[in-house]
């Protein structure tokens, strides 16, 4: 099935054809990108083609445009809009492309709540969801899971999210995050737009894997409901655009267990001295109690190699993917754990 169109007109051939470059190389763009550089071309295609979302420059449009085979309309702003555009919702056409697509999608999403992108309808739930979990402190889980999700990501497409009460990506990866994961949850709540186009706005990249801006708040993760995760991860999965869906996991989430029970495998890194040892225990012991031996059945323990040296930023990714840490998890796929 076809993607969802998405036109771009703008005069300028340059932005038009740059903007839709990018936009089409993005991994997580749920629309096929069209360049137009004049009215003509972009009404010749709108008479054979239906266009769900047409990006176009103040200079570009016109009342012509309105009658077009067109469901929405985003106007790309330099400053002051002419009269005939100021119905039509507007975004500044010179800000960065991550964030004029977050606010295109933002928009997109609350307009059209019930539509699925034409890529995913009916997609089949195929997702691969592993863990990444210890009861267990610094023991190296997230440089882990950040290192499987890019090694993984050379092949498949690859979903990250971490939700651990302090992750400190900011200042690790030294940005700054317009919206992030409590964002995208209290937009699921609202149940008025489609999550899909809204995640859409919000993926960053290290390299090749995707991934959502952790929740800033703690408390923001510490009030949502067992049952809404476990629908966010379904929604996910739903829509057919990742293989796999790495949980990076704190202790905070509101019935952890529930949820490493959605996971196909979790990786368990672990200690060996004699606290670690019987935290372990006592944490087996809990599974037992709650009656999730199958959670038990999926954890599989790792001893990680030392780190050695910083991983913040895209030098210390590419360290850690080649380095001790990139060996390990390439080992340890190849041997099919």
């Amino acid at each position: 099935m076809k993607k969802s169109i998405l036109a771009i007109c703008d005069l300028e051939e340059s932005y038009a054809c740059n903007l839709t470059e990018y936009m089409n190389e993005r991994k997580s763009t749920p629309f096929d990108v069209q360049a137009f550089t004049n009215l003509v071309s972009l009404s010749e295609f709108a008479k054979k083609n239906h266009i769900d979302l047409l990006l176009i420059s103040t200079q570009a449009m016109c009342d012509e445009v309105k009658n077009l085979d067109i469901d929405r309309i985003v106007i790309l702003s330099e400053g002051e809009l002419p009269e005939h555009a100021l119905t039509e919702p507007q975004v500044y056409k010179y800000q960065s492309s991550d964030s004029l697509i977050a606010e295109v999608m933002n928009y997109y999403a609350a307009a059209v709540p019930s539509r699925q992108p034409m890529a995913f309808a009916g997609a089949a739930l195929k997702t691969e969801i592993l863990g990444v979990y210890s009861p267990l402190g610094r023991v190296g889980k997230t440089a882990f899971a950040l290192t499987l999700g890019e090694i993984l990501a050379e092949k498949k497409r690859v979903l990250y999210v971490n939700l651990e009460d302090y992750h400190g990506f900011e200042g690790i990866f030294s940005t700054v995050y317009r919206a992030d994961l409590s964002d995208l949850i209290y937009f699921a709540r609202q149940k008025e737009g489609n999550i899909i186009f809204k995640l859409n706005g919000m993926i960053q990249s290290f390299e090749n894997l995707d991934y959502i801006p952790p929740a800033f708040s703690s408390c923001d993760l510490r009030d949502v409901r067992c049952e809404e995760w476990i629908w966010f991860l379904r929604e996910i999965g739903a829509c057919g655009e990742y293989e796999v869906l790495i949980l990076d996991l704190g202790y905070q989430v509101d019935e952890v267990y529930q949820i490493l029970r959605q996971c196909r495998r979790i990786y368990m890194p672990v200690l060996e001295d004699t606290v670690s040892k019987n935290k372990l225990l006592q944490f087996e012991k809990n599974l037992n109690a709650l009656d999730c031996q199958d959670v038990l059945e999926k954890l599989q323990r790792l001893h990680l190699p030392e780190l050695r040296g910083d991983f913040g930023g895209k030098d210390g990714m590419e360290r850690m993917v080649n380095g001790s840490m990139g060996s390990f998890v390439r080992r340890l796929l190849s041997e099919g754990k």
